[in-house]
This record gives C-alpha cells, sequence and structure tokens, in this order.
C-alpha cells in the first residue's frame, strides 16, 4: 500500500467517526436557509490535492474545467475564485479592444435590476458604465418584460442580469432583443445551477454565464466560481482577464504551449519579446486553488441528486404553504423554464395585523433561517445614496419597493429533511393561526 493510499483510507475513517448525522429536533434544531453537504469524497480529494503540493490551479481545476463543460454542454470554462469575481471578469472581457466595435466603453448603459445582488451591479460601475434598472414581477421576480425595450437607447450595448433563486429570467425575449439592436448578454447563474429554459442550461444561452461555487450554492468549492461561454475569442478574453491580462494562454507552471514564446510581435515591445510576460488587459489574478477544484469535483458527482431534492423540498413547501395564498404571493416559475430552486421566496401580502418583520422574527425564534431577497432595492442601499454613482431608471420600480419591504426567502437546501418541512408548515400556519 502506497503512502498516499494509507493517508486517504485514513481520512475515509476520520470521516466516519466524526460526522455522525445530528437528529432534528423541532423549535431546537436551526434549519439555515442555506448550507452544504459534504462527504468523505469531498475530503478525500482535499486531502489528495493537498498532497501533491501544487497550491494554484493544476491537475483538479483542469477536471473540472472539463467535466462543469460537459455538464452544461458548454464549450468553454474558466474557474475562478469566487461567483463575484466571475461577474467582474465576464463584464470586464467584454471591454476588450480585441472586440473592435463591440467593445463596451466608458458611458454605455447596461440593463438590470434593482432587486438583485449588488455583485451583478458592481462590474458595470466598476468599468465605468452606467446601470439601466427596471422593475420585476412579484411571483416569478423576473424582470418586467413591458419595460425591458423602454430601458433601450442607442447607449445600449449589454444586458447584464441574474436568475433570481433558480428561477430563469425570460431569455426568449433578452435573446430576441440582444439580435434586434446588438447587444452582449452576461447570465449571472449564480443561484441557478442547473435551471433550465427551453431545455437548456441558464448560463449556456447568453454570450457569458457565471456560476458560484460559495458554500451557500448547489455545490461548493468553499470559495470559487466559473465564467463559461461558447464563443472562443471571448473564452481567450475571459482568462486573459482572470490571469493578470495576460496574452498568454499557458497555464500555470507551462511554457510555450503555443511553441511561439520568443517569435512575436505585440504592441510596441521588441520583437520576440517573451509571451509569458505580454499584457492585452488590465487584468486580476483571480484563480483557484487546486484544493478547491477537488472538492468541486467531487461535488460535481453528486449535483443532480442536490438539485432533484432542493426541487422536491421546494414543492413540498409550495403544497404546505398554498392554502396560505390570502396571506402570502407564492413563487412561480418563469414560462418555459425547470428551475433549480436555491431558496424559496415569500412575499407578504399587505394588512393592517402584521408586517414582513413580525413573520421573520417569529420564524427566527422558531428557529427557521429566513433571508431578505439580497438588496430589495439597491438604490435604497448606501452604496448608492452615499455616491454619486450615475444611473437610470426606467419607471418607478414600484415591485422592487415592495419586494424591499415585504420580501424575503427560506432554504429548499438538501439538507432539510421531511420532518424539517413539516415543522415550518406549522409554524406558518401557527403565525397565521391556522393550526386547529
Amino acid at each position: 500500500m502506497t503512502g498516499r493510499k494509507k493517508i486517504l483510507d485514513s481520512v475515509k475513517e476520520f470521516y466516519s467517526e466524526n460526522n455522525g448525522v445530528k437528529k432534528f429536533e423541532p423549535s431546537k434544531t436551526y434549519i439555515p436557509v442555506s448550507g452544504k453537504i459534504l462527504d468523505e469524497n469531498d475530503l478525500v480529494n482535499l486531502v489528495d490535492s493537498s498532497l501533491d503540493m501544487w497550491l494554484t490551479a493544476g491537475r483538479y481545476s483542469d477536471e473540472f474545467e472539463r467535466e462543469f463543460s460537459r455538464f452544461l454542454e458548454v464549450k468553454h470554462c474558466s474557474l475562478v475564485n469566487s461567483g463575484s469575481s466571475a461577474n467582474l471578469v465576464a463584464f470586464t472581457a467584454l471591454t476588450s479592444h480585441k472586440l473592435g466595435e463591440r467593445r463596451l466603453k466608458d458611458g454605455d448603459e447596461v440593463i438590470t435590476v434593482a432587486a438583485g445582488f449588488p455583485t451583478t451591479i458592481s462590474p458595470i460601475i466598476q468599468n465605468g458604465m452606467v446601470p439601466v434598472f427596471i422593475d420585476v414581477d412579484l411571483e416569478t421576480y423576473d424582470y418586467k418584460v413591458e419595460d425591458i425595450e423602454k430601458a433601450i437607447s442607442e447607449k445600449t450595448k449589454a444586458i447584464f442580469m441574474a436568475h433570481t433563486l433558480g428561477n430563469p429570467f425570460n431569455l426568449d425575449k433578452i435573446m430576441e432583443l440582444a439580435k434586434k439592436y446588438n447587444l452582449w448578454v452576461i447570465e449571472d447563474s449564480c443561484d441557478a445551477l442547473g435551471s433550465k429554459y427551453n431545455g437548456k442550461y441558464t448560463g449556456t444561452i447568453g454570450h457569458i454565464g457565471t456560476f458560484s461555487f460559495y458554500p451557500a450554492h448547489h455545490i461548493t468549492m468553499g470559495e470559487g466560481g466559473a465564467v463559461v461561454t461558447n464563443d472562443p475569442l471571448l473564452h481567450k478574453l475571459i482568462t486573459s482577464i482572470r490571469d493578470w491580462g495576460r496574452d498568454c494562454i499557458c497555464p500555470p507552471g507551462k511554457d510555450n504551449v503555443c511553441n511561439n514564446r520568443f517569435t512575436q510581435k505585440h504592441g510596441d515591445l521588441p520583437l520576440g519579446y517573451d509571451h509569458k510576460y505580454v499584457y492585452s488587459h488590465l487584468g486580476y489574478n483571480l484563480k483557484v486553488t487546486d484544493m478547491q477544484a477537488a472538492i468541486g469535483v467531487s461535488q460535481l458527482k453528486k449535483l443532480n441528486g442536490f438539485i432533484e431534492k432542493r426541487n422536491e423540498n421546494f414543492e413540498k413547501l409550495y403544497k404546505g404553504l398554498s392554502h396560505l395564498d390570502e396571506f402570502i404571493i407564492l413563487p412561480k416559475a418563469t414560462k418555459n423554464s425547470e428551475p433549480s430552486w436555491f431558496g424559496f421566496p415569500i412575499t407578504l401580502k399587505e394588512n393592517d395585523k402584521y408586517n414582513r418583520n413580525d413573520l421573520v422574527e417569529f420564524l427566527e425564534l422558531s428557529k427557521i433561517g429566513t433571508r431578505l431577497l439580497f438588496a430589495g432595492n439597491i438604490l435604497k442601499q448606501p452604496v448608492f445614496t452615499e455616491n454619486n454613482y450615475e444611473y437610470k431608471v426606467i419607471g418607478n420600480l414600484e415591485n422592487t419597493d415592495i419586494i424591499m419591504e415585504n420580501t424575503f426567502w427560506i432554504g429548499v437546501w438538501p439538507g432539510i429533511t421531511d420532518e424539517c418541512i413539516t415543522y415550518i408548515i406549522y409554524k406558518f400556519n401557527e403565525f397565521f393561526s391556522y393550526n386547529k
């Protein structure tokens, strides 16, 4: 038996001795809105990668990029260190001079929604462009289809928004407008891994898709994310932005993959300047470590089961709460979609008896985890009220404000058992005085 095998066998033994299943106790065991499901294979992969002492992206990173591309049926995948970095890399890639007239420039307008997570919006402003905010519908939390074309001007160059809590946005309309007005489309699928629209995975329908592998998400690497595309030029730009802005395609620790390391002319550099040190963009170092990727490789093998369990939990909650529709707005999948639900959003209907805070506080005291729908209305957040960022608004964002005041979500992740769901439904009934 090799030394490595001995170590890994010991890791399996250690895991089995220290990771028993804890019994759920109603009103005592906290039910978090999200969480990670890890097993001995995840730990074995993590230790196996650490034994290589290869501390940047390596063999596991390569394997994950191949397998993730295969799962999504997309040509190219670039691993990054977070979903937020994925959004930054994806958007910044579209500013490249190598895109010619289609490159995004300072002052260009980008359509998005105000009811979302800040890091979908941050790259727009960080790259000197103007976010144009449109409202969303309740139930689906999808953008208002009737407003999106009103948001398009001569300055509009891209659409960048997220599939909220795993519910795909209307990609038919967006891709129709993208074609009509020659716009880039970035799908933020950080909360929507495994969701489908018209039978295709979200993140693969627009020009670029982004994903997150934070512990709360469908699979985890701890920290981690990915950028995917079917366009070879965009893929090259994405990897350049991720890897210091380099022009070179050599992976870490490898030289002269193109066999032209010392034969090319770039910019005003001398002929033959070492291609590993030619920079086409102002980039970053946003790679993952191979230890992160090793966990991802193991997690990816369990993804289909995770998705199935999330959707089962969603359906059980929906069925169990549907009789409360006089008090709450229940979530609804967008047309033509098959969501891979990240959470179960609920909007409290207007009434004179109680507000969202009353319900959320009751649930939290009952050991049921809750979260608001991220920023609510991002324009009401200090990041906008205390700064002078340029932006535009289409309409009055009425539903966005309702979400800010009345919406929250509870979990559907695979760690939530049937016993948890029964208890959650019981506590909702108790709050609304429906228990007999």
